[in-house]
């Protein structure tokens, strides 16, 4: 295997960014780290570019090209909606991120269900519109409950699970009305699914998919699921056998297999990686949406159990030789709560002085990433709904869980907002999801 090191650029500001950062920077092969923009937590490990607008092709391409750059690495999905990787790739730099048609896959619910349809892939059954009137005289006739969804990109807030017909009317209202900008600009009103929801991951260079660990999200804003859905509160990893069953896994991964072959039927090599939202129904498990990038709470606990050379498998899902022996997997459990702004996912204040950090890192088997923090005038700042994803591993899930939130306890800041739930449901069993 090459062993050369190269110089690497990696686009966003989130802690999926910073799990990423630091799982890039354990290989061998890591040259010289560049983010952009960057955070509090990911500057101090490589250097911030600060004037790039990451979501223009021409400039990411023009500028990795002009520094020599040996690979991009995109974390967020405008970047690669908006074609970051095609450019990056046109001028001869491997890229670690699909293609903007790949990308459709999460720049459009509709544009996936079509392509879930043609691959003979389970998913909610479904109705796309493009005028308030008739999304509403479609959601007045089939009744609540629906899920009201944004169909291009709003940050994962354009989403509305809508037990009654009224509430279905407020979120279609919502959606036309331009609260979720031109994400709102196509609705589509899908049926609701029960069961658990189960995240997996994969990274893919087109034609060989392999699968990661599975992990469970926590979207809702208040502790038993209630409140707004947000960008995720806490996650786990991996989910127990009591949960998601070996068939029902085989199956997840197979769906993914077939939305990747559907794809390249149709001339669209994905090569990234693929994240499935599935629910767990009675019928089997069933597509709620997928996503063109790592999980954003779900990579804070994946990466940091999974064995790999994370620069050469990224190189590998982008030069089209990606194996499976490329990543293997420690035996250890990780829980990740997700600390937020008083407010989040509404409105709330910025530059709230954080403390602490050290004292919860000092802990044996934590991690603490950055999402929304800032250092300014020397102090690190809140800088975001979602501040810190505090990550804990453990031999099981009871002690991950139980480290997680002691090392929350010891950081500060003033609005400090967090679930205090964040698997408890996961410990009760499959019927917990019954109620």
């Amino acid at each position: 295997m090459n062993s050369q090191k190269i110089d690497i650029l990696l686009l966003g500001s989130g802690g999926r960014e910073h799990a990423l950062l630091a799982k890039l920077a354990e290989s061998p092969r890591a040259g010289k780290l560049y983010v952009a923009p960057g955070n509090g937590g990911m500057n101090a490990m490589a250097t911030p570019v600060e004037d790039l607008d990451i979501d223009s092709p021409v400039d990411v391409a023009q500028w990795a090209s002009q520094r020599g750059i040996g690979l991009v690495v995109i974390g967020p999905e405008a970047p690669l909606v908006a074609g970051v990787a095609d450019a990056v790739r046109s001028a001869g730099i491997p890229c670690f991120g699909p293609n903007g048609d790949a990308a459709q896959m999460e720049g459009s619910k509709k544009f996936a269900k079509q392509v879930m349809a043609r691959a003979g892939v389970p998913t909610a059954a479904y109705r796309s519109f493009t005028d308030e009137e008739t999304a509403a005289a479609y959601v007045r006739q089939v009744g609540g409950p629906v899920v009201v969804k944004a169909d291009g990109l709003a940050a994962g807030k354009g989403v509305i699970v809508a037990k009654t017909t009224e509430e279905a009317l407020e979120g279609v209202h919502e959606c036309f009305s331009g609260a979720f900008g031109d994400a709102g600009a196509t609705v589509v009103v899908e049926e609701t699914l029960e069961g658990p929801e189960c995240s997996l991951l994969a990274l893919t260079d087109g034609t060989t998919v392999v699968p990661l660990a599975t992990s469970q999200d926590h979207k809702r804003a208040l502790d038993g699921d209630k409140g707004p859905n947000t960008g995720g509160m806490g996650v786990y990893s991996p989910v127990p056998e009591h949960l998601v069953s070996a068939d029902e896994l085989a199956t997840m991964v197979e769906i993914e297999k077939k939305v990747v072959a559907e794809l390249a039927r149709e001339g669209i090599t994905y090569s990234g990686c693929l994240y499935g939202g599935f629910m767990l129904t009675e019928d089997g498990p069933k597509v709620l949406e997928f996503n063109a990038r790592f999980g954003d709470p779900e990579t804070q606990v994946v990466l940091p159990r999974m064995k790999a050379d994370l620069v050469s498998v990224f190189l590998a899902c982008d030069g089209g030789d990606l194996t499976e022996d490329m990543v293997s997997w420690d035996d250890d459990w990780a829980v990740s709560v997700v600390l937020t702004s008083a407010g989040y996912p509404g409105s709330y204040e910025k530059g709230k002085v954080i403390t602490g950090i050290a004292d919860a890192e000092a802990m044996e088997n934590v991690t603490v990433y950055h999402a929304g923090t800032a250092v300014v005038d020397g102090q690190l700042v809140t800088n975001g709904g979602r501040v810190l994803a505090v990550t804990a591993l453990g031999d099981t899930f009871e002690n991950a869980r139980n480290l997680a939130y002691e090392a929350c306890e010891k950081i500060d800041f003033e609005g400090k907002t967090l679930r205090h739930d964040i698997g408890l449901r996961a410990l009760r069993g499959r019927d917990a999801w019954d109620a």
